[in-house]
């Protein structure tokens, strides 16, 4: 796994953090780790399961309507 040094972190900053860490039980660093995989979410992974998702519905024989026209409508009046 990757390390990340953080230089020149301003006292306030960390002690805020210290306190967000203590408010959800967790260390410094679970808490660092928890705001940055929050900050950047995997977008990739999250529209490769809803692939996945709408291929399982697909399959049961369900549709799905492009609703392209109706918003495109609703902005037009």
């Amino acid at each position: 796994m990757a390390q990340i040094l953080i230089r020149q972190l301003d006292d306030k900053v960390v002690a805020r953090l210290k306190k967000r860490a203590q408010e959800h039980g967790r260390s410094l660093e679970s808490e660092v780790r928890m705001i940055l995989e929050e900050a950047v979410p995997d977008y990739e992974g999250a529209w490769k399961r809803i692939e996945r998702f709408h291929k399982r519905l697909k399959k049961s024989g369900r549709s799905f309507s492009d609703s392209t026209e109706l918003i495109r409508e609703d902005r037009n009046r």
